[in-house]
């Protein structure tokens, strides 16, 4: 089974997340494997251009205050999906 980069949880599926938006001029840069709920997670919480300039890599990502208690929560789930309203 293939780990989420962020969440670290062993899950059925990940998603790419491209480290610098596509949008920002990241289509061949970096990629980070993520879970679903993490992937949408970020994209919910950051603009296109906040991940770009400072949350650019995988650690920083893990470091964020802003995912602090998402990621306490999440490492503790067995969920594959989730959706924002």
């Amino acid at each position: 089974m293939p780990t989420c980069a962020l969440c670290e949880r062993e899950v059925c599926r990940t998603t790419r997340h491209h480290l610098i938006p596509k949008q920002k001029g990241g289509k061949d840069g970096p990629i980070a494997d993520l879970c679903q709920p993490c992937h949408k997670t970020l994209h919910h919480t950051f603009s296109n251009s906040h991940l770009a300039r400072h949350y650019n890599t995988v650690e920083k990502l893990q470091k964020a205050e802003e995912l602090a208690t998402y990621l306490a929560w999440i490492r503790k789930r067995d969920i594959e999906r989730l959706s924002f309203k």
